[in-house]
Protein backbone atom coordinates (compact mmCIF):
# COMPACT_ATOMS: atom_id res chain seq x y z
CA UNK A 1 0.00 0.00 0.00
CA UNK A 2 1.27 3.52 -0.98
CA UNK A 3 1.23 6.90 0.94
CA UNK A 4 1.17 10.15 -0.52
CA UNK A 5 4.38 11.92 -0.80
CA UNK A 6 4.98 13.90 2.20
CA UNK A 7 7.28 16.38 0.17
CA UNK A 8 8.75 17.18 2.85
CA UNK A 9 12.65 18.40 3.20
CA UNK A 10 14.52 20.19 6.17
CA UNK A 11 12.97 23.25 5.40
CA UNK A 12 9.60 22.50 4.56
CA UNK A 13 6.93 21.63 7.44
CA UNK A 14 5.31 17.75 7.73
CA UNK A 15 2.20 17.48 5.92
CA UNK A 16 -0.01 17.71 9.01
CA UNK A 17 1.74 21.18 9.87
CA UNK A 18 1.07 22.49 6.28
CA UNK A 19 -2.13 21.13 5.51
CA UNK A 20 -6.31 21.18 6.69
CA UNK A 21 -7.75 18.48 8.20
CA UNK A 22 -11.36 17.49 7.62
CA UNK A 23 -13.64 15.52 10.39
CA UNK A 24 -16.18 13.49 8.72
CA UNK A 25 -19.38 11.76 11.08
CA UNK A 26 -19.37 8.52 8.52
CA UNK A 27 -23.04 8.54 9.91
CA UNK A 28 -23.82 11.63 8.27
CA UNK A 29 -21.55 12.06 5.35
CA UNK A 30 -22.59 9.74 2.83
CA UNK A 31 -25.39 6.76 2.36
CA UNK A 32 -24.15 4.45 -0.55
CA UNK A 33 -26.59 1.48 0.08
CA UNK A 34 -29.78 3.77 1.09
CA UNK A 35 -29.91 2.46 4.50
CA UNK A 36 -30.06 5.83 5.67
CA UNK A 37 -26.49 5.93 7.54
CA UNK A 38 -23.66 6.80 6.14
CA UNK A 39 -20.98 4.31 5.22
CA UNK A 40 -17.20 4.06 3.96
CA UNK A 41 -18.35 3.46 0.52
CA UNK A 42 -20.45 6.06 0.88
CA UNK A 43 -17.56 8.29 1.82
CA UNK A 44 -15.39 7.03 -0.96
CA UNK A 45 -17.93 7.70 -3.31
CA UNK A 46 -17.79 11.91 -2.08
CA UNK A 47 -14.17 11.68 -2.63
CA UNK A 48 -13.74 13.80 -6.09
CA UNK A 49 -15.66 16.19 -3.65
CA UNK A 50 -12.65 16.65 -0.80
CA UNK A 51 -10.34 16.95 -3.41
CA UNK A 52 -11.97 19.95 -4.92
CA UNK A 53 -11.82 21.36 -1.77
CA UNK A 54 -8.80 21.04 -1.19
CA UNK A 55 -8.78 19.33 1.97
CA UNK A 56 -5.16 17.50 2.90
CA UNK A 57 -6.26 14.84 5.61
CA UNK A 58 -9.30 13.03 6.60
CA UNK A 59 -10.30 12.04 9.93
CA UNK A 60 -13.14 9.81 10.18
CA UNK A 61 -14.99 9.17 13.81
CA UNK A 62 -15.52 5.52 14.61
CA UNK A 63 -16.73 2.90 11.93
CA UNK A 64 -15.81 -0.20 14.35
CA UNK A 65 -18.13 -3.20 15.08
CA UNK A 66 -20.42 -1.59 18.33
CA UNK A 67 -23.76 -2.41 19.82
CA UNK A 68 -24.21 1.75 19.09
CA UNK A 69 -24.84 2.84 22.59
CA UNK A 70 -23.34 5.82 21.86
CA UNK A 71 -22.98 5.50 18.18
CA UNK A 72 -19.56 4.05 17.54
CA UNK A 73 -17.49 5.40 20.72
CA UNK A 74 -18.92 2.28 22.16
CA UNK A 75 -16.16 -0.26 20.59
CA UNK A 76 -16.74 -4.29 20.88
CA UNK A 77 -14.06 -4.86 17.96
CA UNK A 78 -11.23 -2.54 17.52
CA UNK A 79 -9.72 -4.15 14.41
CA UNK A 80 -12.89 -4.44 11.96
CA UNK A 81 -15.76 -2.42 10.08
CA UNK A 82 -19.25 -2.47 11.62
CA UNK A 83 -21.27 -3.94 9.06
CA UNK A 84 -23.69 -1.09 9.20
CA UNK A 85 -20.30 0.94 7.39
CA UNK A 86 -19.16 -1.87 5.67
CA UNK A 87 -15.89 -4.23 5.15
CA UNK A 88 -12.35 -3.89 5.71
CA UNK A 89 -12.25 -4.51 1.96
CA UNK A 90 -14.55 -1.18 2.09
CA UNK A 91 -11.38 0.60 4.09
CA UNK A 92 -9.01 -0.66 2.05
CA UNK A 93 -10.47 0.48 -0.89
CA UNK A 94 -10.86 4.18 0.68
CA UNK A 95 -7.40 4.07 1.89
CA UNK A 96 -6.16 3.99 -1.67
CA UNK A 97 -8.50 5.65 -2.93
CA UNK A 98 -7.82 8.83 -0.34
CA UNK A 99 -3.73 8.17 -1.04
CA UNK A 100 -3.99 8.11 -4.43
CA UNK A 101 -5.59 11.79 -4.37
CA UNK A 102 -2.57 12.84 -1.73
CA UNK A 103 -5.46 12.42 1.12
CA UNK A 104 -4.26 11.42 4.64
CA UNK A 105 -6.49 9.09 6.83
CA UNK A 106 -6.53 9.77 10.47
CA UNK A 107 -8.74 7.37 12.38
CA UNK A 108 -10.27 7.92 15.95
CA UNK A 109 -8.47 5.54 18.65
CA UNK A 110 -11.14 4.76 21.55
CA UNK A 111 -8.48 3.63 24.03
CA UNK A 112 -10.39 5.03 27.54
CA UNK A 113 -13.18 2.70 27.58
CA UNK A 114 -15.01 -0.26 25.21
CA UNK A 115 -18.40 -1.56 24.98
CA UNK A 116 -19.87 -3.79 27.90
CA UNK A 117 -20.20 -6.29 24.59
CA UNK A 118 -16.29 -6.42 23.96
CA UNK A 119 -14.83 -9.82 24.76
CA UNK A 120 -12.51 -8.48 27.27
CA UNK A 121 -15.15 -7.15 29.46
CA UNK A 122 -17.36 -9.97 28.71
CA UNK A 123 -14.07 -12.20 30.30
CA UNK A 124 -13.74 -9.35 33.05
CA UNK A 125 -17.00 -9.79 34.55
CA UNK A 126 -16.73 -13.55 34.60
CA UNK A 127 -15.56 -13.66 37.85
CA UNK A 128 -12.93 -11.48 39.86
CA UNK A 129 -10.53 -14.59 39.04
CA UNK A 130 -10.46 -14.31 35.39
CA UNK A 131 -7.29 -12.64 33.93
CA UNK A 132 -9.42 -10.24 32.45
CA UNK A 133 -10.70 -9.13 35.71
CA UNK A 134 -8.02 -6.17 36.24
CA UNK A 135 -8.51 -5.06 32.76
CA UNK A 136 -11.04 -2.88 33.60
CA UNK A 137 -11.67 -0.63 36.82
CA UNK A 138 -13.69 -2.75 39.55
CA UNK A 139 -14.00 -1.97 43.17
CA UNK A 140 -15.83 -2.84 46.06
CA UNK A 141 -18.75 -0.97 47.52
CA UNK A 142 -18.41 1.98 49.90
CA UNK A 143 -19.07 1.05 53.93
CA UNK A 144 -22.94 2.01 53.51
CA UNK A 145 -22.83 -0.55 50.39
CA UNK A 146 -23.67 2.56 47.48
CA UNK A 147 -20.59 2.83 44.57
CA UNK A 148 -17.09 3.54 45.64
CA UNK A 149 -16.72 7.10 45.46
CA UNK A 150 -18.63 9.95 44.06
CA UNK A 151 -18.10 10.10 40.77
CA UNK A 152 -20.36 11.09 38.34
CA UNK A 153 -20.55 10.02 34.37
CA UNK A 154 -20.52 12.24 31.65
CA UNK A 155 -24.02 11.36 30.07
CA UNK A 156 -25.36 11.68 33.31
CA UNK A 157 -26.11 9.84 36.82
CA UNK A 158 -23.44 8.33 38.77
CA UNK A 159 -20.48 6.99 37.27
CA UNK A 160 -20.41 3.41 39.05
CA UNK A 161 -22.44 0.13 38.00
CA UNK A 162 -23.03 -2.66 40.13
CA UNK A 163 -22.59 -6.32 39.12
CA UNK A 164 -24.34 -8.65 41.06
CA UNK A 165 -22.64 -11.77 39.85
CA UNK A 166 -19.27 -10.75 40.99
CA UNK A 167 -20.13 -8.03 43.68
CA UNK A 168 -18.52 -5.52 42.49
CA UNK A 169 -18.77 -1.92 41.02
CA UNK A 170 -17.14 -0.98 37.78
CA UNK A 171 -16.32 2.24 36.52
CA UNK A 172 -18.08 3.90 33.47
CA UNK A 173 -16.68 8.03 32.96
CA UNK A 174 -19.96 7.82 29.74
CA UNK A 175 -22.39 4.89 29.64
CA UNK A 176 -22.80 1.64 31.53
CA UNK A 177 -22.21 0.18 28.20
CA UNK A 178 -19.08 2.09 28.19
CA UNK A 179 -16.78 0.50 31.16
CA UNK A 180 -13.47 2.27 31.18
CA UNK A 181 -10.06 0.38 30.98
CA UNK A 182 -7.76 -0.13 33.34
CA UNK A 183 -4.50 1.64 32.17
CA UNK A 184 -2.09 1.12 34.96
CA UNK A 185 -2.33 -2.55 33.62
CA UNK A 186 0.46 -3.41 31.38
CA UNK A 187 -1.20 -6.02 29.39
CA UNK A 188 -3.87 -3.48 28.53
CA UNK A 189 -1.41 -1.12 27.14
CA UNK A 190 0.01 -3.75 25.05
CA UNK A 191 -3.37 -4.72 24.00
CA UNK A 192 -3.76 -1.39 22.94
CA UNK A 193 -0.60 -0.71 21.15
CA UNK A 194 -1.44 -4.05 19.22
CA UNK A 195 -4.28 -2.13 17.62
CA UNK A 196 -2.77 1.35 17.09
CA UNK A 197 0.22 -1.21 15.07
CA UNK A 198 -3.00 -3.22 13.14
CA UNK A 199 -4.16 0.01 11.62
CA UNK A 200 -0.53 1.42 11.28
CA UNK A 201 0.25 -1.26 9.25
CA UNK A 202 -3.13 -1.27 7.13
CA UNK A 203 -1.87 2.21 5.81
CA UNK A 204 -3.68 4.57 8.12
CA UNK A 205 -1.61 8.02 8.78
CA UNK A 206 -2.44 8.77 12.14
CA UNK A 207 -5.00 8.66 15.13
CA UNK A 208 -7.14 11.07 16.75
CA UNK A 209 -7.45 9.68 20.64
CA UNK A 210 -10.92 10.20 22.04
CA UNK A 211 -10.72 11.76 25.48
CA UNK A 212 -7.11 11.16 25.90
CA UNK A 213 -7.55 13.20 29.50
CA UNK A 214 -9.51 10.41 31.09
CA UNK A 215 -7.33 7.78 30.63
CA UNK A 216 -5.90 7.50 34.45
CA UNK A 217 -7.53 8.00 37.07
CA UNK A 218 -6.96 8.69 40.72
CA UNK A 219 -4.93 5.14 42.33
CA UNK A 220 -6.60 5.56 45.88
CA UNK A 221 -10.26 6.70 44.24
CA UNK A 222 -10.67 9.56 46.20
CA UNK A 223 -14.30 11.52 45.81
CA UNK A 224 -14.01 14.72 43.58
CA UNK A 225 -15.03 17.64 45.06
CA UNK A 226 -18.01 20.13 44.76
CA UNK A 227 -17.81 22.47 41.99
CA UNK A 228 -18.67 26.12 43.31
CA UNK A 229 -19.62 27.46 39.72
CA UNK A 230 -22.11 24.64 39.08
CA UNK A 231 -26.06 25.75 38.39
CA UNK A 232 -28.91 23.70 37.46
CA UNK A 233 -29.03 24.21 33.95
CA UNK A 234 -25.72 22.61 33.16
CA UNK A 235 -25.05 18.99 32.66
CA UNK A 236 -25.07 17.16 35.91
CA UNK A 237 -21.11 15.57 35.56
CA UNK A 238 -20.42 19.53 36.28
CA UNK A 239 -21.69 18.97 39.93
CA UNK A 240 -18.16 17.96 40.93
CA UNK A 241 -14.61 18.93 39.63
CA UNK A 242 -13.14 16.02 38.03
CA UNK A 243 -9.37 16.46 39.61
CA UNK A 244 -9.21 12.34 40.73
CA UNK A 245 -11.31 10.96 37.70
CA UNK A 246 -9.24 12.99 34.59
CA UNK A 247 -5.63 14.35 34.25
CA UNK A 248 -3.69 12.08 36.40
CA UNK A 249 0.36 12.84 36.35
CA UNK A 250 0.70 9.30 35.32
CA UNK A 251 -1.30 10.03 32.02
CA UNK A 252 1.43 11.53 30.34
CA UNK A 253 3.35 8.30 30.38
CA UNK A 254 0.49 6.65 28.49
CA UNK A 255 1.04 9.57 25.97
CA UNK A 256 4.47 9.22 25.49
CA UNK A 257 3.77 5.23 24.84
CA UNK A 258 1.15 5.57 22.27
CA UNK A 259 3.77 8.46 20.35
CA UNK A 260 6.18 5.91 20.32
CA UNK A 261 4.17 3.45 18.85
CA UNK A 262 3.27 6.01 16.33
CA UNK A 263 7.11 7.17 15.69
CA UNK A 264 7.75 3.56 14.70
CA UNK A 265 6.01 4.54 11.71
CA UNK A 266 7.11 7.46 9.50
CA UNK A 267 5.61 10.57 9.42
CA UNK A 268 2.18 9.73 10.91
CA UNK A 269 0.73 11.36 13.67
CA UNK A 270 -1.08 11.60 16.92
CA UNK A 271 -3.67 13.89 18.10
CA UNK A 272 -5.39 14.46 21.64
CA UNK A 273 -9.11 15.27 22.42
CA UNK A 274 -8.67 16.81 25.47
CA UNK A 275 -11.10 19.56 27.15
CA UNK A 276 -8.92 21.40 29.47
CA UNK A 277 -7.32 24.96 30.22
CA UNK A 278 -4.73 26.11 27.82
CA UNK A 279 -1.59 25.55 30.73
CA UNK A 280 -2.79 22.50 31.47
CA UNK A 281 -3.44 21.43 27.82
CA UNK A 282 -0.21 22.07 26.56
CA UNK A 283 1.58 19.69 28.72
CA UNK A 284 0.50 16.91 26.47
CA UNK A 285 2.80 18.00 23.60
CA UNK A 286 5.24 16.26 26.40
CA UNK A 287 8.69 16.86 27.68
CA UNK A 288 10.80 17.48 24.49
CA UNK A 289 7.34 17.24 22.89
CA UNK A 290 7.38 13.30 23.26
CA UNK A 291 3.48 13.68 23.65
CA UNK A 292 0.93 14.35 21.65
CA UNK A 293 1.81 16.16 18.44
CA UNK A 294 -1.53 18.29 18.55
CA UNK A 295 -3.26 18.20 21.57
CA UNK A 296 -6.67 19.38 20.29
CA UNK A 297 -7.17 23.11 20.93
CA UNK A 298 -11.30 24.33 21.61
CA UNK A 299 -10.76 27.58 22.49
CA UNK A 300 -12.76 28.92 19.40
CA UNK A 301 -15.40 26.68 20.17
CA UNK A 302 -15.79 27.33 23.98
CA UNK A 303 -14.85 31.09 24.53
CA UNK A 304 -17.32 33.35 23.89
CA UNK A 305 -17.01 35.40 20.63
CA UNK A 306 -15.85 38.75 21.32
CA UNK A 307 -12.68 39.91 19.55
CA UNK A 308 -10.82 41.03 23.15
CA UNK A 309 -11.61 37.61 24.44
CA UNK A 310 -10.47 35.69 21.13
CA UNK A 311 -7.38 38.16 20.91
CA UNK A 312 -6.59 37.22 24.56
CA UNK A 313 -6.81 33.14 24.34
CA UNK A 314 -4.94 33.21 20.68
CA UNK A 315 -1.98 35.51 22.43
CA UNK A 316 -1.93 33.27 25.34
CA UNK A 317 -1.97 30.21 23.72
CA UNK A 318 1.27 30.94 21.53
CA UNK A 319 3.07 32.41 24.86
CA UNK A 320 2.00 29.25 26.44
CA UNK A 321 3.27 26.64 23.44
CA UNK A 322 6.41 24.91 24.34
CA UNK A 323 9.44 25.62 22.27
CA UNK A 324 8.76 24.28 18.78
CA UNK A 325 5.46 22.25 19.42
CA UNK A 326 2.81 23.10 16.81
CA UNK A 327 -0.51 24.90 17.30
CA UNK A 328 -3.50 23.78 16.28
CA UNK A 329 -7.30 25.24 16.27
CA UNK A 330 -10.86 23.40 16.11
CA UNK A 331 -13.77 25.70 15.08
CA UNK A 332 -16.69 22.53 15.38
CA UNK A 333 -16.68 19.06 15.94
CA UNK A 334 -19.58 16.37 16.72
CA UNK A 335 -19.49 16.87 20.13
CA UNK A 336 -20.38 20.80 20.13
CA UNK A 337 -23.03 23.08 18.39
CA UNK A 338 -22.44 24.24 15.03
CA UNK A 339 -20.55 27.42 14.44
CA UNK A 340 -23.52 28.46 12.48
CA UNK A 341 -25.65 28.28 15.27
CA UNK A 342 -23.46 29.67 17.81
CA UNK A 343 -22.52 32.57 16.25
CA UNK A 344 -24.64 32.88 13.50
CA UNK A 345 -24.78 32.84 9.81
CA UNK A 346 -22.92 36.38 9.07
CA UNK A 347 -20.46 35.87 11.45
CA UNK A 348 -19.44 32.27 10.51
CA UNK A 349 -17.61 33.48 7.62
CA UNK A 350 -15.29 35.77 9.47
CA UNK A 351 -14.62 32.34 11.93
CA UNK A 352 -13.78 30.81 8.83
CA UNK A 353 -11.22 33.10 7.79
CA UNK A 354 -9.89 33.26 11.41
CA UNK A 355 -9.23 29.60 11.31
CA UNK A 356 -8.06 28.84 8.18
CA UNK A 357 -5.47 32.34 8.73
CA UNK A 358 -4.43 31.46 12.53
CA UNK A 359 -1.12 29.78 12.86
CA UNK A 360 -1.47 26.34 12.92
CA UNK A 361 -3.41 23.29 11.75
CA UNK A 362 -6.74 23.74 10.98
CA UNK A 363 -9.49 20.79 11.65
CA UNK A 364 -12.93 21.67 9.93
CA UNK A 365 -15.82 19.75 10.94
CA UNK A 366 -18.12 18.69 7.62
CA UNK A 367 -20.69 20.79 6.67
CA UNK A 368 -18.89 23.84 8.37
CA UNK A 369 -17.87 24.90 4.91
CA UNK A 370 -21.80 24.89 3.95
CA UNK A 371 -22.41 26.79 6.80
CA UNK A 372 -25.05 24.11 8.05
CA UNK A 373 -26.75 25.23 11.13
CA UNK A 374 -27.61 23.22 14.21
CA UNK A 375 -31.46 20.88 12.69
CA UNK A 376 -33.77 20.76 15.24
CA UNK A 377 -34.81 17.62 16.50
CA UNK A 378 -37.93 16.57 17.74
CA UNK A 379 -37.92 14.81 21.38
CA UNK A 380 -39.44 11.59 19.14
CA UNK A 381 -36.28 11.47 16.79
CA UNK A 382 -33.95 11.96 19.44
CA UNK A 383 -30.68 9.25 19.08
CA UNK A 384 -28.55 11.07 21.38
CA UNK A 385 -28.02 8.99 24.80
CA UNK A 386 -26.49 12.54 26.48
CA UNK A 387 -30.13 13.87 25.39
CA UNK A 388 -32.08 10.82 26.10
CA UNK A 389 -30.64 10.56 29.58
CA UNK A 390 -31.04 14.37 30.29
CA UNK A 391 -33.75 15.49 28.08
CA UNK A 392 -34.79 18.71 30.25
CA UNK A 393 -30.81 20.46 29.62
CA UNK A 394 -31.53 20.14 25.58
CA UNK A 395 -27.87 19.55 25.23
CA UNK A 396 -27.75 16.42 22.94
CA UNK A 397 -25.32 16.33 20.27
CA UNK A 398 -27.77 15.00 17.74
CA UNK A 399 -28.16 18.89 15.91
CA UNK A 400 -24.79 18.97 14.51
CA UNK A 401 -24.64 15.29 13.39
CA UNK A 402 -27.07 15.53 11.12
CA UNK A 403 -26.44 14.05 7.14
CA UNK A 404 -24.58 16.43 4.60
CA UNK A 405 -26.86 18.04 2.27
CA UNK A 406 -25.46 17.36 -1.51
CA UNK A 407 -27.82 18.46 -3.47
CA UNK A 408 -32.00 19.49 -3.40
CA UNK A 409 -33.19 15.84 -3.96
CA UNK A 410 -36.11 14.67 -1.11
CA UNK A 411 -32.67 12.32 0.56
CA UNK A 412 -30.67 15.67 0.26
CA UNK A 413 -28.19 13.60 -2.09
CA UNK A 414 -27.07 11.84 1.30
CA UNK A 415 -29.30 8.61 0.96
CA UNK A 416 -32.02 7.25 -1.27
CA UNK A 417 -33.72 5.75 1.79
CA UNK A 418 -34.67 7.38 5.25
CA UNK A 419 -32.10 9.22 7.15
CA UNK A 420 -31.10 8.50 10.43
CA UNK A 421 -31.72 12.26 11.45
CA UNK A 422 -33.30 14.59 9.62
CA UNK A 423 -32.11 16.69 6.98
CA UNK A 424 -31.66 20.59 7.20
CA UNK A 425 -33.98 22.47 5.78
CA UNK A 426 -33.29 25.19 2.80
CA UNK A 427 -31.18 22.60 0.76
CA UNK A 428 -31.78 24.54 -2.45
CA UNK A 429 -29.52 26.63 -1.14
CA UNK A 430 -27.66 24.87 1.64
CA UNK A 431 -26.04 22.15 0.35
CA UNK A 432 -23.19 21.27 -2.19
CA UNK A 433 -24.90 22.13 -5.61
CA UNK A 434 -26.38 25.06 -4.78
CA UNK A 435 -22.81 26.50 -3.61
CA UNK A 436 -20.54 24.73 -5.66
CA UNK A 437 -20.77 27.43 -8.20
CA UNK A 438 -21.69 30.39 -6.75
CA UNK A 439 -18.98 33.32 -5.84
CA UNK A 440 -20.60 34.56 -2.56
CA UNK A 441 -21.08 31.08 -1.04
CA UNK A 442 -19.64 29.77 1.82
CA UNK A 443 -18.56 27.04 0.34
CA UNK A 444 -16.51 28.85 -2.15
CA UNK A 445 -15.04 31.16 0.76
CA UNK A 446 -13.51 27.89 2.16
CA UNK A 447 -12.30 26.79 -0.93
CA UNK A 448 -10.60 30.49 -1.47
CA UNK A 449 -9.26 30.58 1.75
CA UNK A 450 -8.17 26.95 1.85
CA UNK A 451 -5.97 27.72 -1.75
CA UNK A 452 -4.86 31.05 -0.10
CA UNK A 453 -3.44 28.86 2.84
CA UNK A 454 -1.77 26.40 0.63
CA UNK A 455 -0.16 29.02 -1.91
CA UNK A 456 1.16 30.85 1.01
CA UNK A 457 3.95 30.09 3.17
CA UNK A 458 2.96 33.32 5.37
CA UNK A 459 -0.24 31.62 6.21
CA UNK A 460 0.69 27.52 6.27
CA UNK A 461 3.70 28.62 8.13
CA UNK A 462 4.52 32.08 9.29
CA UNK A 463 5.00 33.80 12.16
CA UNK A 464 2.17 35.30 13.71
CA UNK A 465 2.02 39.04 14.91
CA UNK A 466 -0.73 40.20 17.08
CA UNK A 467 -2.11 43.93 15.61
CA UNK A 468 -3.59 46.04 18.28
CA UNK A 469 -6.98 47.28 17.82
CA UNK A 470 -10.48 48.26 19.68
CA UNK A 471 -13.81 47.35 20.19
CA UNK A 472 -15.09 44.45 17.82
CA UNK A 473 -12.16 43.87 15.28
CA UNK A 474 -9.42 41.54 15.46
CA UNK A 475 -5.90 41.69 13.50
CA UNK A 476 -2.99 39.82 13.28
CA UNK A 477 -0.43 39.88 10.63
CA UNK A 478 1.24 36.76 9.25
CA UNK A 479 4.79 36.60 7.51
CA UNK A 480 7.11 34.24 6.14
CA UNK A 481 11.00 35.82 5.26
CA UNK A 482 9.28 39.18 3.67
CA UNK A 483 6.14 37.77 2.82
CA UNK A 484 3.55 39.09 5.00
CA UNK A 485 -0.36 39.32 5.21
CA UNK A 486 -2.72 41.72 7.75
CA UNK A 487 -5.98 39.68 8.52
CA UNK A 488 -8.42 41.84 9.63
CA UNK A 489 -11.68 40.42 11.42
CA UNK A 490 -15.04 42.14 12.26
CA UNK A 491 -16.74 40.02 14.84
CA UNK A 492 -19.04 42.90 15.40
CA UNK A 493 -22.72 43.64 13.94
CA UNK A 494 -21.56 47.67 13.62
CA UNK A 495 -18.69 48.93 11.32
CA UNK A 496 -15.23 48.77 12.01
CA UNK A 497 -11.62 49.82 11.43
CA UNK A 498 -8.31 48.81 12.27
CA UNK A 499 -5.60 51.29 12.02
CA UNK A 500 -1.85 49.48 12.83
CA UNK A 501 0.30 51.83 14.66
CA UNK A 502 3.57 49.40 15.06
CA UNK A 503 4.14 49.50 11.03
CA UNK A 504 3.13 51.23 7.69
CA UNK A 505 0.05 49.64 6.29
CA UNK A 506 0.39 49.57 2.43
CA UNK A 507 -1.04 46.18 0.54
CA UNK A 508 -4.06 44.80 -1.23
CA UNK A 509 -6.89 43.00 -0.37
CA UNK A 510 -6.56 39.56 -1.57
CA UNK A 511 -9.74 37.71 -0.30
CA UNK A 512 -12.79 38.89 1.54
CA UNK A 513 -15.84 37.21 3.54
CA UNK A 514 -17.80 39.29 0.91
CA UNK A 515 -17.72 40.14 -2.71
CA UNK A 516 -16.14 43.36 -4.33
CA UNK A 517 -13.00 44.56 -2.31
CA UNK A 518 -10.66 41.48 -4.08
CA UNK A 519 -7.62 43.76 -5.42
CA UNK A 520 -8.27 47.03 -3.27
CA UNK A 521 -5.74 49.31 -2.40
CA UNK A 522 -5.36 49.44 1.37
CA UNK A 523 -3.23 52.22 2.85
CA UNK A 524 -2.64 53.27 6.46
CA UNK A 525 -6.18 51.69 7.80
CA UNK A 526 -8.67 48.87 7.34
CA UNK A 527 -12.36 49.65 6.95
CA UNK A 528 -14.75 46.81 7.65
CA UNK A 529 -18.07 46.25 7.62
CA UNK A 530 -20.27 44.72 9.89
CA UNK A 531 -19.60 41.16 10.26
CA UNK A 532 -16.38 41.55 7.68
CA UNK A 533 -13.52 39.88 7.40
CA UNK A 534 -10.50 40.91 5.33
CA UNK A 535 -7.19 39.04 4.03
CA UNK A 536 -4.64 42.12 2.40
CA UNK A 537 -1.48 40.84 0.58
CA UNK A 538 1.07 43.38 1.85
CA UNK A 539 3.82 45.27 0.11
Amino acid sequence: MTHPDAGTTPDAPLWWQRGIIYQIYPRSFMDANGDGVGDLAGIAQRLDYLEWLGVDAVWISPFYPSPMADFGYDIADHTNVDPLFGTLADFDRLRDALHQRGIRLILDLVPNHTSSAHPWFVASRRSREDPRRDWYLWADPAPDGGPPNNWLSVFGGGAWEWDAHTRQYYYHAFLKEQPDLNWRNPAVRAAMYDVMRFWLDRGVDGFRVDVMWHMIKDQELRDNPVNPQYTPDRATYEQLLPVFSTDQPEVHDIVHEMRRVTDEYPERVLIGEIYLPIERLVTYYGPELGGAHLPFNFQLVTLPWHAPTIGAAVAAYEGALPAGAWPNWVLGNHDQPRVASRVGAAQARVAAMLLLTLRGTPTLYFGDELGMPDVPIPPHLARDPQQLNMPELRIGRDPERTPMPWDASPGAGFTTGQPWLPIVEGTTTMSVAAQRDHPGSMLALHRALIALRHAEPALHRGDYRPVYTAGDALAYGREWRGRGFLVALNLGATPAVVRPVTFELRGTVALQTSLGREGERVEDEVRLGPNEGVVVRLD
